[in-house]
């Protein structure tokens, strides 16, 4: 880990990056929180799945996990976003913390289900199927071809689902944190500044199978 930051600083240093400048109602596109991504991040750190790895941010949007990771030690990120609009955001926000960072970094312009490279690591905020169903799904099978270990943010109301899809893709949640996510209002038809949703933070590792 970063031993120059601490999870405090990441969230501050998080927080000044740039979101969505029109965000997409059909793609889902809400930034997320900065405290709630440094707590992702701070937690896989302690576990190991960080520092000196290689990291997938799929469905990357302007970039807050991806660079988060660089920042406390990911030996290389690749941001995948097929929205190029917020790509660029990505690589501004890059621009803002490089001195900070010794990682590698690439974008690429790419719909996740195009994409198919192999890495230590997955994180992702994907869409969480509310416009377009089973969004959320599309991630997760590409997670689990690219990793084999994850870091998703999903509803808490599906979490039967989650649970049962990554079993018998062979996959098990071995960490689960819970947040009130907070969604700012981006669109005209939200009537609330924020609006808070019960959010699963599931982290899902590769079941070894065992030798008889």
């Amino acid at each position: 880990m970063n031993q120059n930051i601490s999870k405090k600083q990441l969230a501050i240093v998080l927080s000044k990056l740039e979101g969505f400048r029109e965000a997409k109602v059909r793609v889902e596109q809400y930034t997320t929180d900065s405290e709630i991504a440094a707590d992702l991040l701070w937690n896989a750190s302690i576990l190991g799945d960080i520092e000196e790895k290689v990291i997938v941010d799929l469905g990357a949007g302007t970039g807050i996990l991806g660079i988060g990771a660089l920042l406390i030690g990911a030996k290389q990120v690749l941001f995948i976003e097929s929205e190029n609009s917020a790509l660029e955001i990505a690589k501004e926000n890059l621009e803002l913390v490089k001195h900070l960072i010794k990682g590698k970094s690439e974008f690429i312009l790419k719909d996740i289900i195009n994409f198919n490279q192999k890495a230590d690591v997955v994180i992702q905020n994907p869409p969480f199927g509310t416009k377009s169903e089973h969004a959320d799904k599309i991630f997760l099978e590409k997670a689990f071809e690219t990793a084999s270990i994850i870091y998703s943010f999903h509803k808490v109301s599906t979490d039967s689902f989650i649970e049962a899809f990554s079993r018998d893709k062979g996959f098990e949640i071995t960490h689960f944190w819970q947040y009130k996510f907070p969604i700012k209002a981006s669109f005209d038809f939200h009537t609330k500044k924020i609006h808070r949703i019960d959010v699963g933070l599931y982290r899902l590792a590769k079941v070894k199978i065992q030798n008889k």
